[in-house]
């Protein structure tokens, strides 16, 4: 197990920005390298200790996705070895756990789908009977099956703020507002793009759900990001079908009525649920108990759901 990297520091790049979890590096006008941390974020706030391990799981697991998905939507990937862009001395910061890849312009929105009532979507529903505006079958208990996926945007929140759950109408104005000079002169919208994304989400998420069930495994939602290129062409960006991005289930354990088991951060959440804590930075330490079984089950999400080893 490699020592873990809570920061990297690539002095021969552009540093462009840090988020969550990635870094992000300048390597010229049309690429950018992304360097994906072990730091952990939980209630949309980065706790103090690394995960072993977890950047080279998410970039691997990621690389797999973008592989297994790519004839759904094209992706960010450009296939340059992240070794070759940074000095000698920078390459074990990166390798295993960078992507050089296209520079685009994001969507301002998370593609959200969901095949099961849980998290957020589990309180709307208690509230209201629905998930961002979706009307749900009546008498629906947590964590039950959806009778089809659905897709629930969330907006793009600011390192440190939470994401909030929006209507498709409300993603697709803040899209046609981002996106007026990217796509200008391309005969494409904003609206479009949103709609565009939404069919994409919802073919990706179906296809790794069918696909993981056959490996065990339950996704109950997923994550996506998208990006546009000079064209309007959309591209799957960021990461994709991660243990940060979605929740999996182990299926021999899953029922209703429960927040069931979980190969992905719901563990910490779980544990941060148990603490006198405001959710709010800075965020708690965790026990080293919880650091090695949190690294365990994001390796063994990776080993089962690709039949793989991580080196």
């Amino acid at each position: 197990m490699a020592t873990p990297l809570f920061e990297s520091s690539i002095k021969s790049l552009q540093l462009l920005g840090r988020g969550k979890v990635r870094d992000i590096y300048a390597v010229d006008a049309d690429k950018l390298l992304i360097v994906t941390s072990d730091r952990l974020s939980a209630f949309d706030v980065i706790l103090p200790d690394p995960i072993p391990d977890k950047g080279r799981v998410l970039t691997a697991m990621a690389n797999f996705w973008f592989s297994r998905l790519g004839h759904i939507v094209p992706n960010q990937l450009t296939g340059i070895d992240p070794e070759s862009v940074v000095a000698a001395d920078e390459r074990e910061q990166v390798r295993g756990r960078a992507l050089v890849v296209k520079r685009l312009k994001p969507l301002p929105i998370e593609a959200v789908v969901r095949g099961y009532v849980i998290g957020s979507g589990w309180k709307d529903y208690q509230d209201t009977g629905a998930i961002c505006g979706i009307k749900l079958p009546a008498g629906l208990q947590q964590a039950a099956k959806l009778p089809a996926p659905i897709f629930t945007p969330a907006s793009k929140a600011e390192v440190g703020d939470h994401d909030e759950n929006i209507s498709f109408a409300e993603a697709q104005t803040r899209c046609a507002a981002a996106l007026v000079s990217e796509l200008a002169g391309t005969g494409k919208n904003g609206a479009e793009l949103a709609a565009q994304a939404r069919d994409a989400a919802i073919a990706l998420y179906t296809e790794a759900a069918n696909y993981a069930a056959g490996r065990g495994i339950i996704i109950a939602d997923t994550k996506f990001e998208f990006g546009v290129d000079a064209a309007g062409t959309l591209h799957l960006i960021d990461e994709a079908l991660t243990p940060d991005s979605s929740r999996f289930w182990p299926a021999d354990s899953y029922r209703e009525g429960i927040s069931p088991p979980s190969y992905d951060k719901q563990y910490v959440r779980d544990y941060l649920e148990t603490l006198t804590w405001n959710k709010k930075a800075p965020g708690p330490s965790l026990p080293a108990e919880v650091i090695a079984r949190t690294a365990a089950k994001y390796r063994e999400a990776y080993e089962r759901l690709t039949g793989q080893t991580l080196a």
